[in-house]
C-alpha cells in the first residue's frame, strides 16, 4: 500500500504538500496540486481516514446503516437523512446490512474505527450490539425498529397501521383475513401481527391466519403458498411490506387467482409501483422521506450538543391508502 512520503517523493514535493493537496488547501500552486494528484492516482495512494479523523477528533462524515438497501422504504429514508446532513456539512455514508447481523456488526465497527460524528442505525434486532459505538461516544439515532438502549429514536406506528389495514379488509367483505409478517426476531413484524391478531380478535370468531418469513420477495412467495394451501385458506392477505408483496402477487399469478375476486391483498409500505399495477394495491404508507430527515436532525443536536439529556422517541403516523386490490367488488366489474 502506498504511503504519503511514497506521493511526496513521486511528486517531487513536500509531505505537507501532499496533504494539503490532497485536502483541497487554497494555499497550495495549482501546479504542484496537478503532480500530487498525478502522483496519488499513478500510486494508487488511498488517504487513511482512520488517521485523518483522530487527528481532527471529529468527522463530517455521518453512517446510515439500513436493513435493506433494496427496499424503496429505505430509499426514502435515506434521502431524508442526505437532504438534513448535506444542509449541516455532514456527508453520508450508507451501510446496506442485508438483514444480516454479522454484516451489521462489522459497518458498527467500521463506524467506530472510522471515528464517524455520528449513526443511525434501522436495527437488525432489539439486542444489536452497539457498545463500540458507546464506548467511542458516537452519537446513534435507531430507526424503524427498536433498539434495547437509551437512544434517540424515530418510529412508526405499525401496530394502528396493521390493525387497520386488517379492520379496512374485514368491512370491504373479506371474511377469513391473514397475515404475511416478518421474522419473528423483528420488532416491525411482530407489531405488524400483533396490529392483525387485534383487529380479528374485535370482530368476534374468526380465523388468526398468519406466517413468519423472510422481509424479502422469496419470504412472501413462500408464506402465501403455505397459507393458500393450508386447510382453511385465507380469502385475503396483509402483507407486512412490499418486498414481500411482490413474491405474494407472482404466487397468486401463479395459482391463476384474481386479485379483488378470489382474493383480496393490502400492503405496508407504498411502494413506487403500487398505484401502478392491475388491480393498483391498497397500502398502509409510512412516512419514510420524514423518517430520515428526523432521525437525522435528532442526530445532529446530539453532534452538536444542543440535544436533552434524556432520550427522544418519536412516532410517526401511517396512512390508509385505499385502492383496488382491497375491494371485494373490483374484480366483478
Amino acid at each position: 500500500m502506498a504511503k504519503i512520503s511514497d506521493v511526496a517523493r513521486e511528486a517531487g514535493v513536500s509531505v505537507a504538500t501532499v496533504s494539503r493537496a490532497l485536502n483541497d488547501h487554497p494555499n497550495v500552486n495549482p501546479e504542484y496540486a496537478d503532480r500530487v494528484r498525478a502522483a496519488a492516482a499513478k500510486l494508487g495512494y488511498r488517504p487513511n481516514g482512520i488517521a485523518r479523523s483522530l487527528r481532527r477528533q471529529s468527522s463530517d462524515v455521518i453512517a446510515l446503516i439500513i436493513s435493506d438497501v433494496s427496499n424503496p422504504f429505505f430509499t426514502a429514508i435515506t434521502r431524508g437523512v442526505e437532504d438534513v446532513a448535506q444542509r449541516s456539512g455532514y456527508s453520508v455514508l450508507l451501510c446496506n446490512a442485508d438483514e444480516d447481523s454479522a454484516k451489521e456488526a462489522t459497518y458498527l465497527r467500521v463506524a467506530e474505527q472510522e471515528q464517524v460524528a455520528g449513526v443511525i442505525l434501522s436495527p437488525h434486532m432489539a439486542g444489536s450490539d452497539v457498545s463500540r459505538l458507546r464506548g467511542a461516544n458516537i452519537p446513534l439515532v435507531v430507526i424503524d425498529r427498536p433498539l434495547n438502549e437509551p437512544v434517540d429514536s424515530v418510529m412508526v406506528h405499525s401496530r394502528e397501521g396493521a390493525e387497520s389495514a386488517t379492520n379496512h379488509l374485514l368491512d370491504a367483505g373479506w371474511t377469513r383475513p391473514a397475515c404475511i409478517t416478518g421474522p419473528e426476531e423483528a420488532a416491525t413484524a411482530q407489531e405488524r401481527l400483533q396490529g392483525y391478531l387485534e383487529a380479528v380478535r374485535q370482530h368476534g370468531n374468526l380465523d388468526e391466519l398468519f406466517v413468519h418469513a423472510p422481509f424479502r420477495q422469496h419470504g412472501g412467495a413462500r408464506a402465501a403458498s403455505e397459507l393458500l394451501d393450508a386447510e382453511v385458506a385465507p380469502d385475503a392477505l396483509f402483507v407486512a411490506n412490499a418486498q414481500m408483496t411482490l413474491g405474494v402477487l407472482d404466487e397468486l399469478k401463479r395459482r391463476g387467482l384474481r386479485i379483488g375476486r378470489d382474493i383480496g391483498i393490502i400492503t405496508f409500505d407504498d411502494a413506487p409501483w403500487a398505484p401502478f399495477i392491475s388491480p393498483p394495491m391498497s397500502v398502509v404508507a409510512q412516512p419514510a422521506y420524514d423518517i430520515g430527515a428526523q432521525a437525522a436532525q435528532l442526530l445532529m443536536e446530539r453532534i452538536r450538543g444542543t440535544a436533552p439529556a434524556e432520550r427522544r422517541q418519536l412516532t410517526l403516523s401511517t396512512t390508509l391508502i385505499v385502492r383496488e386490490s382491497s375491494q371485494r367488488s373490483w374484480g366483478m366489474r
